[in-house]
């Protein structure tokens, strides 16, 4: 058996922790997964293309499924700190870093580091 790439590697764990958060809010319909497999391709070309930026996959992996849900289906994740209020979803932060976390501007607090959103709403953690 061949060894999994460093690449290979980067992407199915960014795969993994966006899968994790779509799971713990209850949207990880097969058209869900399949929006999270198309960014997968999207950035394996652009991780071949900038190999030091491999530390930001899984936070653009996250970006590019929450734009993807936005045009389909609306906002997503909604954010589960400010009760009151107009709904409104999270943000990841650094847009373009290591280390992304879903964060509330309104509030100004970091909700969840990505792949662990689970516990922030209220379910388990996804490790």
């Amino acid at each position: 058996m061949d060894p999994i790439s460093p690449l290979e590697q980067t992407l199915h764990t960014a795969r993994a922790l966006v899968l994790a958060d779509l799971a713990s809010a209850d949207v990880a319909a097969a058209d869900v997964v399949s929006l999270v497999e198309d960014s997968v391709v999207q950035r394996r070309w652009w991780a071949e293309q900038w190999p030091d930026g491999r530390a930001y996959v899984a936070g653009l992996v996250a970006q590019d499924v929450q734009d993807a849900l936005l045009e389909r289906y609306g906002r997503w994740p909604l954010c589960p700190v400010c009760g009151s209020g107009d709904p409104h979803a999270l943000e990841v932060e650094p847009e373009l870093g290591p280390d992304p976390h879903w964060v509330c501007h309104q509030a100004g607090v970091k909700v969840a580091s990505v792949g662990s959103l689970g516990a922030a709403l209220g379910g388990g953690s996804s490790s």
